[in-house]
């Protein structure tokens, strides 16, 4: 049976053992040699493996003269898993807080929504009460003359009225007196002279 393959992953490991290991420098040609001979890499992934690991920060390259070189201390990775464990708890306080925002503005949506729910009931309850105020105010109408509403204007109206003619019959005595001592005439004859019943005065 034929021994299975290594995964990306696992070539990326590798090929930063030999960094490590050696801790010494090299040139892709160099590494594609290496790949093979000391960690079973294929040498056609060595050049993708090596590109991937420097992208990531793993592995340091520079190009002197002519030539590319490329190097990885074990400090060195230390320190960049260091920096990704920072970066990992700054992203995770950052989440927690994130999450503790939305629980308060949940909190504060559940508190508004119970306000909102007060409100319509209340609202419900207000038509409820006006509905039952226009069948009332219907009832009434039926009744007619005999709506306490419209018999307590009725009593209104005549009271005015009374009221009214209590201020015109003083008056007319006012005028009558005046006219009388004016012209040197009885009351009577004015009164029979005008059709004005001796009574006049009297409403009650």
């Amino acid at each position: 049976m034929a021994p299975r393959g290594l995964s990306a992953e696992e070539k990326r490991v590798k090929l930063l053992e030999i960094f490590h290991e050696t801790r010494d420098f090299y040139q892709l040609k160099e590494l594609e040699k290496l790949g093979p001979k000391l960690k079973g890499i294929v040498s056609q992934s060595v050049k993708d493996v090596l590109q991937s690991l420097v992208d990531d920060g793993l592995v340091q390259a520079d190009k002197i003269g002519s030539s590319n070189f490329f190097w990885s201390f074990p400090s060195q990775h230390g320190v960049l898993v260091q920096a990704k464990l920072d970066r990992a708890k700054e992203t995770g306080t950052t989440h927690r807080a994130f999450i503790t925002e939305i629980k308060s503005a949940t909190e504060a949506a559940k508190t508004e929504r119970i306000e909102s729910d007060i409100r319509f009931n209340k609202m419900k309850q207000m038509a409820e009460l006006k509905k039952d105020l226009g069948v009332l105010e219907s009832e009434l109408s039926a009744y007619g003359d005999s709506n306490p509403a419209k018999v307590e204007e009725v009593k209104r109206a005549a009271f005015l009225a009374k009221e009214a003619v209590y201020r015109w019959t003083d008056n007319y005595g006012v005028l009558l007196g005046h006219f009388t001592r004016q012209n040197g005439i009885s009351a009577e004859d004015v009164r029979q002279y005008l059709s004005i019943p001796e009574d006049y005065e009297d409403l009650e």
